[in-house]
């Protein structure tokens, strides 16, 4: 057989522990050919292949990005995309498709399934929105990023007394801002799911002042303010619809600074939190993931994802898995709000 392998939407660590391990296992327990497909859907669609062999996965394991690239190409708004890419499949003589990506590229990895290609998905993103598994790889070394700078970022809010505001990614879902906030702790949490009341905010950051300790804000770029809108950093669109945000730290630290006269400050993480080596976490749950896909296509299981649940790999139905997104619960979040303006 000659299994087709690719890496779609933004990048993330951990892409290059799955390729390794399809690659590894497919050569190995299957005497597979694999042939990558370049920047994404692209690759198919533009019949850009690289054979990838035991040599080429020798030291990849700890590399962040993706030796395949990526894009956010999207086959069904690109004229003839899913007919040249059954002729890249022929030209190839290509039996399968591994697909790793988040919601976008395996929302197009669901309809090519539906078209007849035989698909199966491996779920990466940074946000862990993806249903139909607890965890996907990349969130846990983002989140140890973010933590990271909140750390560092304290230290010099506490040296200045100033209010800090940190902006992490989060379109839709604040799993980040959540987690990274409660481990660096965080005195403000503000995801996508509530809409936020800046009065409260500023009351939060004024009851920090007044314990005589410099309040840090995290926030998702995607949380809005209650009756207000997102705040884009540009109004174009990708091939998904999606516009790109970025600038609500920035937005919410001017008017902390207006309205409490303290100084404040906004850090935008932004492309930092995926850039990087991967967690021995995200390395084991991405090799993992990459293991099981390799069975899903040689049980001939087309249309699937591999998910984590507990701690069991096993396989959902691609409809299942890119049906709704998964977003923070009331109850998590309400979790945290104990220690908003501690």
């Amino acid at each position: 057989m000659r299994i087709g392998v690719l890496t779609g939407g933004g990048d993330c660590p951990g892409l290059n522990a799955v390729i390794r391990a399809v690659v590894r296992k497919g050569i190995k327990a299957h005497g597979w050919e694999i042939v990558g497909f370049r920047n994404g859907w692209q690759g198919p669609i533009e019949n850009l292949t690289k054979s990838i062999d035991l040599a080429d996965v020798e030291e990849i394991l700890t590399r962040g990005g993706t030796i395949l690239g990526s894009s956010r190409t999207n086959p069904y708004k690109v004229d003839g995309g899913v007919d040249r890419i059954r002729e890249t499949i022929a030209e190839n003589q290509i039996d399968a498709i591994i697909a790793i990506g988040g919601e976008d590229t395996l929302g197009v990895a669901k309809r090519l399934t539906d078209d007849g290609i035989g698909v199966v998905g491996v779920p990466k993103t940074i946000d862990n929105d993806l249903g139909a598994t607890d965890y996907t790889f990349g969130f846990d070394t983002a989140v140890h990023i973010a933590t990271e700078a909140i750390d560092r970022l304290r230290t010099t809010a506490e040296s200045h007394h100033r209010a800090l505001v940190v902006e992490v990614m989060g379109r839709h879902a604040g799993w980040i801002a959540l987690h990274s906030g409660l481990a660096g702790g965080a005195n403000v949490i503000l995801v996508p799911e509530r809409p936020f009341s800046v009065d409260k905010v500023v009351e939060w950051v004024e009851r920090r002042f007044e314990s005589e300790f410099a309040p840090i804000i995290v926030v998702a770029e995607g949380a809005m303010p209650e009756g207000g809108a997102e705040v884009l950093h540009s109004g174009e669109r990708d091939a998904f619809g999606h516009v790109r945000l970025g600038g609500v730290g920035q937005w919410l630290a001017e008017e902390i600074a207006d309205r409490t006269g303290k100084e404040s400050r906004a850090a935008i993480l932004g492309h930092i939190q995926r850039g990087g080596t991967p967690t021995a976490y995200d390395r084991v749950l991405a090799t993992r993931f990459g293991l099981h896909a390799v069975d899903a296509v040689a049980d001939g299981d087309f249309g699937v994802m591999v998910a984590l649940r507990g701690t069991e790999i096993v396989r959902v139905k691609l409809s299942e898995a890119t049906a709704e997104l998964k977003t923070v619960p009331t109850e998590r979040y309400e979790e945290a709000e104990v220690f908003f303006g501690a």
